[in-house]
């Protein structure tokens, strides 16, 4: 996912990152701030990609409805 940008984004994204991963230890967090970018990569083994897949097709819906566009 790529994000905002904002130092308050990326500390709250961190936040939510870590509380994630004490639930559901099987996500892997990435949060990269690079060249003026943040970007957030979440990765799971075999065994729960559905889950990251419904989490990712939530994420779309959400994101196209905030900004009106056609997924």
């Amino acid at each position: 996912m790529v994000l905002r940008p904002e130092p308050q984004v990326a500390g709250r994204v961190a936040v939510l990152a870590a509380r994630e991963t004490g639930c559901c230890s099987f996500f892997t967090f990435t949060l990269t701030a690079t060249g003026g970018e943040l970007a957030l990569q979440v990765s799971v083994g075999d065994r729960h990609i559905e889950v990251l897949d419904a989490l990712a097709a939530r994420a779309t819906a959400i994101s196209t409805a905030a900004t009106g566009a056609r997924p």
